[in-house]
């Protein structure tokens, strides 16, 4: 053996990349499940990326990489 651990599920073996690997600190930092967050740009539609960011950053105080990734993930899921 090489002295690392096995992982012990299939979930740990997974590893998350793109805006999604923000969400466990989004949800950490914000007190908010990321479906609050999702819901909230939903009342966004129509807007472009970076108005929602900083529409995320001035009303719920969110830093940048946070609503970044935010905003990403909602517009790629909403394509």
């Amino acid at each position: 053996m090489t002295g690392k651990t096995q992982p012990t599920t299939v979930a740990d073996s997974v590893k998350v990349k793109g805006p999604a690997s923000y969400f466990p600190s989004i949800e950490k930092t914000y007190g908010q499940p990321i479906a609050h967050w999702l819901t909230l740009l939903q009342g966004l539609e129509g807007k472009k990326h970076m108005e929602m960011v900083a529409w995320l950053k001035s009303d719920h105080q969110l830093g940048h990489g946070h609503a970044n990734a935010l905003v990403a993930y909602f517009l790629a899921s909403n394509q």
